[in-house]
C-alpha cells in the first residue's frame, strides 16, 4: 500500500468516525437505540461533520508538511495551527485544550502552554504521526511535542503513544495479533496502568468478548468519558476486534456510549491507516456535509504528506468561519433536540 494511501485511509478514517460518533456524543446507550434503532447516527437531515478530533488531526498533517519531521519546526507549526483554530471559533472543543490554546493566544510558548489534564485530547490527533513516522524514537519525540502542547500529564502523552504506535505497528498489515500489539506497546510505554491495561485489553480480545461489554466493565454503563485511560483502552480494543471491517469497528466505538466521537475518531484512524480507503464505506464518505476541508481536501492533504511537498493544500480562515459558524448553529439545534423524547 502506497504512503499516500496509509494516510488518506488515516485522515479519511478519523474523519468518518468522528462525523458517526458526534450526533451521540454524551447519549446512553439505550436512548441511542431509542434515536437511532438500527440506522447509522446522523446529525441533520442524513448528513454528518465532523468535529475538533478531524481538525486537530489535519492540523498534525499541515504540520508534518511544514516541518518534514524536524522538531523545532514541528512544534511552531502546530501551535501557530492551533492558535489559528481557536481564533476561528471551533465549537465543542474540551476545556483542557481551550486553556492551551488561549495561552498560545496570549503568547505563553508552545513548551510551557498545556495544561495538567488527562483528557483524550492529545490521543484524538496521534494516529497521523503513528501512520506517518518510520521511526519510534521519532515518532515518540512527535507524539510528546504534539500532547505536551495542550495536554501535560504523562497519562496523556503515554495515551497519544499508545495508539501512534498502533497505527506505526499495523500500518499497511492486513492484521496485527492482540499479543503482537501488547508487547510492541509494552516495549515502548512507560506508563505501568496502561499497559496492564493493554494486556487486559488483549486478553479480552483473544477470549472473543465484545467491544461494549469489555467498556461497560472498564467505564461503567454510562458509556466512556473523556479520561484517556477510558478512551484509549476501549479505542484499542475495537481496533483488534474488527480490523478488517471499518463499518463494524467504528459502530463497536459508537455503542459502547459517551465520548462517542472521539473514540470512534481514533478508531477510524487506526483501521484507515491499516487498510488505506478501500475499505471506507462510500455511503459515510458521500455523506459527509464538510466544506472547505471536504473529502477531495483530506485526499489532496494526504497526497501533500506523502509527497513530502513543503506547503499543505490552501484553507481559507474566512471560509473556515463561515464553516464553523454553521456549524455551532447545528450543535446547538441538535443539543435542543435532545431535552426532548424519545428519552
Amino acid at each position: 500500500m502506497t504512503k499516500h494511501e496509509t494516510f488518506a485511509g488515516c485522515i479519511l478514517g478519523t474523519a468518518l468516525g468522528d462525523a458517526v460518533g458526534l450526533p451521540c456524543e454524551g447519549l446512553s446507550r439505550a436512548r441511542q437505540n431509542k434515536w437511532f434503532g438500527d440506522k447509522t447516527p446522523t446529525l441533520v437531515f442524513g448528513r454528518r461533520m465532523v468535529s475538533d478530533d478531524t481538525e486537530h488531526t489535519i492540523l498534525v498533517a499541515q504540520a508534518l508538511i511544514a516541518s518534514r519531521g524536524d522538531a523545532e519546526k514541528f512544534e511552531r507549526a502546530l501551535a501557530k495551527g492551533l492558535r489559528r483554530w481557536f481564533l476561528l471559533l471551533p465549537a465543542g472543543a474540551g476545556l483542557a485544550t481551550i486553556k492551551a490554546c488561549f495561552k498560545l493566544c496570549v503568547g505563553v510558548s508552545p513548551s510551557r502552554s498545556g495544561v495538567a489534564s488527562a483528557g483524550n485530547g492529545s490521543a484524538m490527533r496521534a494516529v497521523i504521526l503513528g501512520a506517518w513516522c518510520d521511526d519510534v524514537s521519532i515518532l515518540r519525540e512527535l507524539v510528546t511535542i504534539s500532547s505536551r502542547i495542550t495536554h501535560t500529564d504523562e497519562r496523556a502523552v503515554e495515551g497519544a503513544l499508545a495508539v501512534a504506535l498502533a497505527a506505526f505497528l499495523s500500518k499497511s498489515k492486513p492484521h496485527i495479533s492482540p499479543n503482537e500489539y501488547s508487547m510492541f506497546a509494552a516495549q515502548h510505554l512507560q506508563n505501568t496502568e496502561l499497559i496492564e491495561l493493554i494486556n487486559r485489553v488483549a486478553q479480552s480480545v483473544s477470549n472473543g468478548e465484545t467491544t461494549l461489554n469489555y467498556a461497560t466493565q472498564l467505564c461503567g454503563e454510562r458509556g466512556v468519558s473523556g479520561y484517556v485511560l477510558q478512551t484509549v483502552p476501549v479505542a484499542l480494543h475495537a481496533w483488534l476486534s474488527y480490523q478488517n471491517d471499518f463499518r463494524a469497528a467504528v459502530l463497536a466505538a459508537v455503542h459502547c456510549g459517551g465520548d462517542t466521537d472521539s473514540v470512534a475518531a481514533v478508531v477510524g484512524g487506526m483501521v484507515g491507516a491499516q487498510s488505506g480507503t478501500v475499505d471506507l464505506p462510500q455511503d459515510w464518505l458521500d455523506s459527509l456535509l464538510e466544506w472547505p476541508r471536504d473529502v477531495a481536501y483530506m485526499k489532496s492533504l494526504a497526497q501533500s504528506l506523502a509527497q513530502e511537498n513543503i506547503v499543505a493544500p490552501r484553507d481559507f480562515a474566512p471560509f473556515l468561519l463561515m464553516r464553523n459558524l454553521f456549524f455551532l448553529m447545528i450543535v446547538l439545534i441538535h443539543g435542543l433536540r435532545r431535552a426532548f423524547p424519545p428519552y
